[in-house]
């Protein structure tokens, strides 16, 4: 839960407006006065009953101050971090729309109207498109602009289906009650992402409008870090979305891995003059085992995570957990321990045959890796029966 501290008394009964206008800050003198100047002037102008929120980080040089002396209310954020503040802004906001946007002087807050009519026609969240509207010479560094937003926008649409083209543009509007409802919760820079994700996810009515993109007007360097904020997008895209994360390439390495026990378990293979044998027969039982693991994995990450609000829950999987899988866990791995265990018997059979010494073929080989895998996927089996129903008791709690 955030702290909110307040300038104004907390008696105080907080008026209906239609918007807030959020911004950021942490030690933006330089250029927090013309963000909150452009912004009092657009509520002036177009007659929207609004109010400029300033979510300050713990500035340490006067922005507080600058903000109280041109009209706009302060709320102190004690946790640092992007995704903090606008988390607290947006829990302090009077606005039934808030418009977010940095307070370096990006992004112009005299031309919102494309945010307020997009909203005002039922729009949930109103994206900007800093590449539709214009980026202005040095206003988004070339890694950003041509590697880091059009990679990590592509991975979010393939991912989640998401029509938003410019996943990290800062300035957006949308309806303060749906986006509190989404539960958001990244600190940092991923916040961006997390709320274009989350609002896919819950089917919100998104849209893009244009917007423009004017160099950073601060003298000193920005608070973002490409490489290291660029890891935490993608970090949080890959952590909630499972299905990319681990389920598909553990699909993909199951399905190899068996391929590869299919074709060598029997004798070696070769493959245009390739000859594959039981060195390919030990990697491909590995390739089944990791598959298997990172299967597990998606399924325990769709539950708990669900359980938590972390992921989205997966209908499919909750249906199939909806009755008790520990028993046919259990069988089916049962059933698995003891084909490896009869493939084991067998192995020690052939090495008795040669009164226990060295052994000239690699059929006992063969079988010793069949019967390990079937025992380990068997073993793993059951535990992840009994993981899945500690899951489904806490879920039933």
């Amino acid at each position: 839960m955030s702290l909110v501290l307040e300038d104004r008394p907390a008696e105080a009964p907080p008026a209906p407006l239609e918007l807030t206008i959020l911004m950021p800050c942490l030690n933006e003198a330089e250029t927090l006065a013309i963000c909150i100047e452009k912004a009092m002037g657009y509520l002036a102008r177009s007659g929207v009953h609004g109010e400029v929120l300033i979510a300050d980080n713990g500035s340490t040089d006067g922005s507080q101050e600058i903000a109280r002396s041109l009209g706009a209310r302060v709320v102190h954020v004690p946790r640092r971090g992007y995704g903090a503040a606008l988390i607290t802004g947006i829990e302090a906001a009077r606005g039934r729309f808030v418009i977010m946007g940095d307070s370096d002087d990006s992004y112009d807050f005299t031309t919102l109207d494309p945010f307020i009519e997009k909203l005002r026609e039922g729009h949930q969240l109103v994206m900007g498109n800093r590449f539709l509207g214009g980026i202005a010479p040095g206003a988004m560094p070339p890694l950003h602009r041509y590697l880091g937003n059009p990679v990590l926008t592509t991975i979010g649409r393939v991912f989640f289906g998401s029509p938003v083209r410019d996943f990290h543009c800062g300035l957006r509007g949308f309806d303060r009650e749906s986006i509190l409802a989404l539960g958001l919760r990244s600190p940092g820079m991923e916040f961006a992402s997390e709320m274009v994700v989350k609002a896919t996810v819950q089917k919100l009515r998104l849209i893009e409008v244009p917007t423009t993109l004017s160099p950073d007007g601060r003298s000193r360097p920005p608070h973002l870090r490409s490489w290291r904020d660029g890891w935490r997008h993608l970090r949080f895209l890959l952590a909630f979305c499972p299905r990319w994360l681990f389920l598909l390439p553990g699909i993909a390495l199951f399905a190899l891995g068996a391929l590869g026990m299919a074709l060598l378990l029997p004798g070696a293979t070769s493959v245009g003059g390739i000859t594959f044998d039981v060195h390919t027969l030990l990697y491909a039982a590995g390739a089944m085992v990791l598959g298997f693991q990172a299967i597990q994995f998606w399924a325990f990450t769709r539950i708990y995570g669900a359980l938590d609000g972390v992921v989205p829950p997966d209908p499919w999987l909750a249906r199939m957990t909806r009755n008790s899988v520990l028993e046919p866990a259990l069988i089916i791995g049962g059933g698995l321990v003891l084909l490896g265990l009869a493939l084991g018997a067998a192995t020690i059979w052939i090495w008795g045959s040669a009164q226990f010494g060295a052994i000239t073929t690699s059929a006992p080989m063969r079988l010793a890796i069949g019967s390990v895998t079937a025992m380990i996927l068997g073993v793993q089996l059951a535990f992840a029966g009994f993981f899945v129903t500690v899951l489904e008791m806490l879920r039933a709690r």
